[in-house]
């Protein structure tokens, strides 16, 4: 079976194209956006420079597309109109390349969306689900939900599966932005006041993501669902940074600062996004993946942070 793999050059697509490889007779092709990228040996290597192009090359024999490739979340964007360069990629651009798909014949596409189209935050104790209303709250998520209700229609119009997942936070070998700089200060024993914080936060390790994904590929009952994602396993900001000292071998500097003098000082400081994300709370319901697909993450937390930490850790100049 060929499986096409968009964004096979970034953080998701990269262990998507790696797990596919271990199948032994599925036939992945790797989308690469930037010319002279090389693909893993035996695996067929696509150029594409924007989902704009002409995909019809790159669709022959594919039965199922997995679409990671997209434009990322933006901390601090620049553009003069953010939300019209989200949609630019995000929605026109994946429309462009799944109403291809339909044409060339392909079975189903997965579409790699965000937890950012369900919200920004819930209350300890009441999880978003895969029926919640939307209700994004910045440009990326808007697009990401645009994408997912655009793809939905092209589905029921041609007849293609459309699967959507949304994850959450992702963390992994190799992870960037905010998880990359909290590996850095524990290893560093740099004191955090974020030891008295009761939040709850769902994570999902890059290898339960993938694994789910490929679960997708093939179970009947994926078809035209969406389904939120995570280890199953959720934490404090504190629990967090404890486990993932414990996965150091480094002994935690955390001081017992109460949430509300740390939402207070980062208001001063102007800085309550940041603050709202370590402080708040963000849990998802995997209850559909595990009724309807049977599914469960097959990596513990503890495991999937202690992989992430030798990988950060050997990266580390000596």
């Amino acid at each position: 079976m060929r499986v096409l793999v968009t964004g096979a050059g970034g953080f998701v697509g990269q262990a998507v194209l790696a797990r596919l490889q271990a199948e032994p007779d599925w036939e992945p092709v790797a989308a690469y956006r930037r010319p002279g990228t090389a693909a893993p040996p035996g695996v067929r290597a696509l150029i594409i420079g924007d989902l704009a192009d002409d995909w019809q090359v790159g669709l022959e024999g594919v039965q199922v597309v997995i679409h990671c490739a997209g434009r990322a979340h933006v901390m601090q964007d620049t553009s003069a109109d953010p939300l019209a360069e989200f949609r630019k990629v995000n929605v026109a651009g994946t429309l462009h390349l799944a109403r291809q798909a339909a044409n060339a014949g392909v079975r189903r596409f997965i579409f790699l969306s965000s937890i950012k189209v369900n919200g920004e935050a819930t209350e300890p104790g009441h999880a978003y689900t895969a029926q919640d209303r939307p209700a994004p709250g910045d440009p990326y998520g808007i697009s990401k939900c645009e994408a997912e209700r655009q793809l939905l229609a092209l589905g029921r119009e041609t007849g293609m599966d459309v699967v959507v997942i949304r994850p959450v936070l992702v963390y992994g070998p190799g992870v960037k932005a905010n998880f990359r700089s909290l590996l850095g200060w524990v290893s560093k024993g740099v004191p955090l006041p974020l030891g008295a914080l009761h939040n709850k936060r769902s994570l999902v390790a890059l290898d339960n993501l993938v694994d789910l994904i490929r679960v997708c590929v093939l179970h009947p009952a994926a078809a035209n669902r969406t389904f939120l994602v995570s280890d199953g396993d959720d934490l404090s900001t504190t629990e967090l940074l404890q486990r993932v000292a414990l996965a150091m071998g480094r002994s935690p500097r955390l001081i017992p600062v109460p949430a509300a003098w740390l939402m207070a000082g980062a208001k001063f400081a102007r800085r309550e996004d940041i603050a709202r994300r370590l402080c708040g709370s963000l849990q998802v319901d995997i209850g559909d993946a595990r009724r309807l697909l049977g599914w469960q993450p097959p990596v513990g937390v503890n495991q999937a942070l202690k992989k992430t930490a030798d990988a950060f850790l050997a990266e580390q100049p000596r």
